[in-house]
């Protein structure tokens, strides 16, 4: 059916081809033949605006237009089938509907006319009915859009796989994972740390940390403690220790409707763009679930990338969302955010993974490592509670009864910073390093010593089930003789 405005232009130009006839211009013939219309229709046209006007020469249309012209009970009948599960063709719906009227006497409907009804369903009902509750919640139900009415009001964080093969420690093709921490109000990614292995309370942890404390970068001011954190209900960000440290953070934490994300919304945007516009021109992006070229980043060259596209495009340049940079968003007339009394105690909260250990007369041991502090002496064999910074293993922090004692250092490590995952890795190149000696060693032995004689089988002679003949079947003992 054509729109108003259609019509409207559909009697202009009828209107204008039959003026060539009645200003005598030119015959009727010539005129109906130029405009491709047969002379009985453009006879008729003109009889009819030649008796009520030019709007008479607009198409009639009938007075049951728009009115199917079958029974309500087998609309509704299609209706009904065209919302059942599983999901029905429009031919099977045809064909069923067909077979109930004849059943009832009623003149069958045409395919078009079923075609008609299920097409004019209401999609979001057709979803609810097909899809069930959660697709239709995330399609059609009514969300409210909330920002905060400050900067570092409300946070969100969340983890994401991203779309990029790197290389490991060792050597091995592996996906990393990312974890931001966003501003609400700013929309300002306030920290992040991207991490190979499960998500985990550390790395939220970590991100936590880099958010929080000032950045050595100027460019990248965002800092503070937030009001409140919105995170969902993964047990990373369920964890006992998050808990304990938001409480002494005085952070509220907020968790999200289970399967509902979209009360992180922001947090999904910022993985979406990391996603589409950086990781596309590195090596190693995935697409369709492969590599489109050769992986050749490493980790620390991967978040260098990250921390150059958040602090230098993502950060600065306008966001749609809320008509300016970022940056500019959070720094909002000069505020002062809320920080830390120090890093230290930053780092304690947050950072420092706890681990009972006993002290050794050489130190304290852990992951492979020694640690050693002259304070220590005073408590040899005694239990302690030892916190460190996967980041750096070459120091540990040791608690006695929850008194602080000391820092005790790795000695061979002393000068540089040695990482867990440095530690770790080190353990698999010697395990690998052991694992070829062996098998060098028992090359040795296959190639000086003779191969063994090979082992005669002999098939072993059954036992006979019948007695030997002149022995007695029954076992005779002294007392029965």
């Amino acid at each position: 059916m054509k729109s108003e405005d259609g019509e409207l232009a559909e009697v202009a130009k009828r209107v204008a081809m039959l003026r060539l006839y009645l200003d005598g211009e030119a015959p009727l013939t010539k005129v109906a033949a130029s405009a491709g219309v047969p002379l009985r229709t453009a006879r008729r046209w003109v009889a009819r605006m030649r008796e009520g006007g030019p709007a008479a020469i607009g198409r009639k249309q009938r007075a049951d237009a728009g009115d199917r012209r079958i029974g309500a009970d087998l609309i509704a009948l299609v209706e009904g089938l065209a919302l059942t599960k599983p999901r029905l063709s429009i031919a099977t719906i045809h064909r069923r509907t067909c077979k109930v009227a004849i059943e009832r006497g009623w003149r069958p409907p045409s395919y078009a006319s079923v075609h008609s009804i299920v097409s004019n369903l209401d999609p979001a009902t057709v979803t609810l009915a097909h899809e069930g509750t959660a697709a239709f919640r995330d399609r059609y139900e009514l969300i409210h859009r909330h920002r905060a009415e400050r900067p570092n009001a409300t946070w969100q964080a969340d983890h994401t796989q991203l779309d990029i093969v790197i290389l490991d420690a060792n050597g091995t093709e592996v996906r990393p994972w990312l974890t931001t921490v966003i501003d609400d109000y700013s929309r300002a990614v306030a920290g992040y740390t991207v991490f190979v292995g499960a998500p985990s309370a550390l790395n939220t942890s970590l991100a936590l940390r880099q958010a929080i404390w000032r950045k050595p970068n100027a460019d990248w001011p965002v800092c503070g403690i937030p009001d409140v954190l919105h995170v969902d209900h993964g047990s990373d960000f369920t964890s006992i220790h998050l808990d304990q440290a938001a409480a002494d953070l005085h952070i509220q934490i907020v968790y999200s409707t289970v399967a509902r994300p979209q009360g992180r919304g922001k947090v999904e945007r910022l993985f979406g763009t990391i996603n589409t516009e950086l990781l596309p021109e590195l090596p190693g992006y995935v697409q369709e679930g492969k590599p489109t070229s050769q992986p050749q980043l490493s980790l620390p060259e991967l978040d260098a990338a990250i921390r150059a596209f958040i602090v230098e495009s993502y950060n600065t340049r306008i966001h749609s969302a809320i008509g300016v940079a970022p940056v500019e968003a959070w720094r909002d007339a000069g505020w002062i955010p809320r920080l830390p009394d120090d890093l230290d105690t930053l780092d304690t909260l947050l950072v420092m993974v706890a681990r009972p250990r006993v002290v050794h007369r050489d130190g304290i041991h852990f992951e492979g490592l020694r640690f050693l502090d002259p304070t220590l002496a005073a408590y040899v064999g005694e239990a302690v509670t030892i916190r460190y910074d996967p980041r750096d293993m070459g120091e540990i922090r040791v608690f006695h009864r929850n008194t602080f004692l000391c820092r005790a250092v790795n000695t061979e490590h002393a000068n540089r910073s040695v990482t867990l995952k440095d530690v770790q890795a080190a353990r698999s190149a010697h395990r690998r390093r052991l694992r070829q000696e062996i098998q060098e060693k028992r090359g040795r032995v296959a190639d000086l010593l003779p191969a063994p004689p090979a082992q005669i089988s002999v098939p072993s002679k059954p036992k006979s089930e019948t007695p030997l003949p002149g022995r007695p079947r029954l076992r005779t003992y002294v007392e029965d003789t």
